[in-house]
């Protein structure tokens, strides 16, 4: 099981301390072989953080990258060889909070393409907003979503999907159990050997709700893993 804590723009060098907790938890966890932690913080902090876990079987990643391999006049971006130096072995591509701010399928494509060139595990962010929902057309949203998103992408199995529905994320609302199974399987069907994960407000009072649902692979989560105690009680309650 994946467990991907998304910082989002959260936290300063100080916060990076916050990880003993983790650290600690997971060397005495029973089941860490099975549970797959990767932190994902903002770029100021992937160097202190990795550091941080040298010595663990915990990840570092980032929460995107700009589509150019080399360096370049782009102020303010930061592109996969940077990343790589500081540590970051993930970088997540198509979250919906950077979809909305205008990046097309065509964008993460070519950012996916350059993140596996460059040697980085992604994790390929899908989901419907709203409205798209309650004009019934998840399935159609996501299946564009992928097919453009990973247009000219020979090797897809190291991919990480996590499907977070827009209207989910940051609302504590999260989908009905069947209605997440059917999706979850809808893109199982799609990517039949790729990894798949929920995200959207998950957090330690609806982790057992979520895990009833029996074909997912992890755990995208935000608010929630920038508290350790809340990160940790997700962790523990999956394998309860």
């Amino acid at each position: 099981m994946y467990f991907i804590a998304n910082w989002k723009m959260f936290g300063g060098i100080n916060s990076v301390n916050s990880l003993d907790k983790v650290i600690k938890f997971i060397k005495s966890f029973k089941k860490k072989k099975l549970a797959k932690i990767i932190y994902c913080p903002p770029h100021t902090l992937i160097d202190s953080m990795s550091k941080k876990l040298k010595n663990t079987n915990i990840s570092v990643g980032s929460q995107n990258c700009h589509e150019h391999e080399s360096y370049g006049p782009f102020t303010g971006s930061v592109n996969c060889k940077m990343l790589k130096n500081v540590g970051a072995k993930y970088v997540i591509i198509g979250h919906s909070e950077v979809r909305q701010s205008g990046e097309s399928n065509k964008l993460i494509n070519q950012k996916i393409q350059t993140a596996i060139k460059s040697g980085l595990k992604v994790i390929f962010c899908v989901g419907e907003t709203i409205h798209q929902r309650k004009k019934k057309l998840t399935k159609k949203i996501l299946s564009t979503q992928i097919k453009v998103g990973l247009n000219k992408i020979k090797n897809k199995k190291g991919i990480i999907v996590a499907y977070e529905p827009v209207w989910s994320i940051g609302t504590g609302i999260i989908p009905k159990p069947l209605d997440l199974l059917n999706t979850i399987n809808f893109i199982k069907k799609r990517l039949k050997n790729n990894k798949i994960l929920y995200g959207g407000s998950v957090n330690p009072k609806n982790i057992n709700q979520l895990n009833s649902i029996n074909n997912l692979d992890g755990y995208l989560i935000g608010g929630a893993s920038q508290v350790s105690k809340k990160f940790i009680d997700i962790i523990k309650k999956t394998y309860n």
